[in-house]
């Protein structure tokens, strides 16, 4: 089982001015294992075939985690920022599915490296 450390974004909305609302960003960073490791091929309308990958990491969760677990977007790994397609509680952990890459906005780490 291979090791995992790295950002994972929240997203949350923000009232900016009265009836506009934004999507503020926020990253924070975690350890975990990567539970399964898969890569597959879609076929798009484009000339190149899209990556995606069907993986799970296991993260050791926080009190923070735990409570915004809806709002996961994404996950940086591997140099890229990935889609979170499902986030499962198992406490003290998380299990994130991520699929095809995050092409959202990403935001700034509010909690840095350990």
């Amino acid at each position: 089982m291979a090791k995992f450390y790295g950002a994972v974004g929240y997203t949350e909305s923000v009232e900016t001015e009265p009836g506009v609302y934004e999507e503020k960003i926020t990253e924070r960073y975690y350890y975990g294992d990567v539970i399964k490791n898969i890569r597959r091929l879609e076929n798009g309308q484009s000339l190149n075939d899209d990556v995606a990958v069907n993986n799970q990491i296991s993260i050791v969760s926080d009190p923070y985690a735990i409570v915004n677990f809806f709002a996961i977007r994404y996950v940086k790994w591997m140099g890229a920022s990935w889609k979170v397609t499902n986030a499962e509680v198992q406490s003290p952990r998380l299990i994130l599915t991520i699929g095809g890459v995050f092409n959202g906005p990403t935001g700034w780490a509010t909690q840095g490296p350990v």
